[in-house]
């Protein structure tokens, strides 16, 4: 699929760019290309091959999520702006 240079001024207007002509021509064929592409995925037979989200087997790189100390309320309020009984004091927020 070829994109015409009026397409692609309309999607760098929606995008809010600023193209020079040379630029225009340039991503042009560029987008066209992809989409040329995208064609060619789409007319593959995959009928016979099941859905996959990865093809790697599955592993969390997470860590094990096990409680431990945390910081003391001194080292938490030490940079509070103000402090008032052990507790952040913050503005209300009336309406």
């Amino acid at each position: 699929m070829s994109l015409s240079r009026e397409e692609v001024e309309h999607i760098a207007h929606l995008a809010r760019l600023e193209l020079s002509e040379e630029e225009k021509e340039r991503y042009r064929q560029q987008l066209s290309a992809i989409l040329e592409y995208a064609a060619r995925l789409q007319a593959l037979d995959t009928a016979d091959i099941p859905p996959t989200a990865s093809v790697l087997p599955p592993r969390s790189v997470l860590r094990p999520d096990e409680p431990r100390p945390g910081l003391r309320r001194e080292d938490l309020l030490r940079n509070a702006p103000q402090v008032e009984d052990g507790q952040f004091r913050v503005p209300p927020v009336l309406e």
